[in-house]
């Protein structure tokens, strides 16, 4: 892989760690600054409120810039945010900063995806999309195992002094090998959105929302399950969440491979489907510990496996607002997630056992598949009418 692109997995590397870290320190955060751990869960809405509204600012006013200068800023932005972050000293402060750290997240996204598909071998944008997207699954299998660890032995804060460094890290890789990158054309403030008017588009940011959410309704109470029900213990949750990451890792590089060499939007389908019927058998089997675990792994293989092919998709169905509609694509995953979570945890809020969030999460990656099944045979017959109509 180019060497070009290695300032963009750098950069999602550390977008995972300041996205998804919080998760496994809120304790921690929420003793120091005094406040309960409902209220220090709003830390982790403040990323996901910044990550919404910054996608659509940052890029409205970034787009008559190069895009090599637009990352720069994107990754100062983040590495500014994560070391404030680290030295509030009250909870509003911090409340602050996160929201400020997520601002470059979708906005990044977008550039980076643009970027990355410039740069790419021909025939080789998925895989690019891919290996970009990889710091975001290294992040979740090292980074975030390796920032509890931290909390536990030293500080939360020296988290986030370390984002800021790495910010700082990436910033020289970016001068370093991404050659200069001239703007999008500019199509305008109503240009930006005009792709909006079609109905591909929404197929795919509707499969992308409710993917992940769907996977997100079950993987939120990974825990509560793996320990209540599979029969694991409190203490293998560590090796079992390494596991997760490690699938993560290899079906996004694999779901990039497979991108390039068949329909994206075949690959997205059937993985959305695989993930579906993953916590079908979670839902059936959670008492048998190896089904659990498999299942896991599959679900966690194709939450991933399917993220280049999406972000290709809107790439190709973006024209004019390209940058958009790649950063559109990080909010809908930021969305689903949120909508994951809180639906999964609707049944056992109402008694049931915590194997009822897998089938929740079932029935949206089924309607996330047959969303992109849609897209699909919606771009079949189009083929077949221009090449009927040549």
């Amino acid at each position: 892989m180019k060497k070009s692109l290695l300032p963009l997995a750098l950069g999602t590397f550390g977008l995972g760690i300041s996205e998804f870290v919080m998760m496994g320190i809120l304790p921690f955060v929420a003793r120091d600054m005094g406040v309960s751990i409902p209220e220090a869960g709003h830390l982790i809405s403040a990323y996901a409120l910044g990550v919404s509204v910054g996608a659509q600012i940052m890029l409205l006013g970034a787009r008559k810039f190069p895009l090599k200068k637009v990352l720069f800023l994107l990754i100062f932005i983040y590495a500014l945010g994560n070391t404030l972050t680290g030295l509030s000293g009250s909870y509003t402060m911090m409340l602050a900063m996160r929201f400020v750290s997520g601002l470059p997240h979708g906005a990044f996204f977008g550039v980076g995806s643009i970027v990355a598909k410039r740069i790419a071998q021909e025939g080789k944008s998925a895989q690019a999309l891919a290996f970009m997207i990889s710091g975001m699954t290294v992040a979740n299998l090292l980074g975030v195992p390796l920032g509890a660890y931290i909390t536990n032995h030293f500080t939360w804060r020296i988290i986030f002094y370390g984002t800021g460094a790495w910010g700082v890290i990436n910033l020289l890789a970016l001068v370093k090998f991404l050659p200069s990158q001239s703007p999008v054309p500019d199509t305008g403030l109503k240009g930006q959105f005009r792709f909006m008017k079609n109905l591909e588009p929404w197929l795919i940011l509707i499969a992308t929302g409710l993917g992940s959410g769907g996977v997100f309704c079950y993987y939120s109470y990974i825990a509560p399950l793996m320990t209540g029900l599979s029969g694991f213990s409190a203490g293998d949750m560590t090796w079992i969440m390494v596991l997760s990451g490690c699938s993560m890792v290899v079906g996004n590089l694999i779901g990039g491979r497979l991108s390039d060499r068949f329909r994206s939007s075949a690959v997205a389908s059937i993985g959305y489907a695989i993930a579906g019927l993953a916590l079908m058998m979670v839902f059936f089997y959670a008492t048998h510990s190896m089904v659990s675990l498999s299942m896991m792994c599959i679900s966690s293989f194709c939450l991933f496996g399917v993220s280049s092919a999406v972000q290709l998709l809107i790439l190709q169905n973006a024209q004019g607002g390209e940058m958009m509609g790649a950063a559109f694509i990080q909010i809908a995953f930021n969305m689903g997630n949120a909508l994951g979570a809180y639906s999964g945890g609707l049944p056992i809020d109402a008694g049931m056992s915590v194997n009822y969030s897998a089938i929740i999460g079932t029935a949206f990656l089924f309607v996330a598949s047959l969303s992109v099944f849609i897209f699909m045979r919606k771009q079949q017959l189009e083929e077949r009418l221009e090449y009927v109509t040549v």
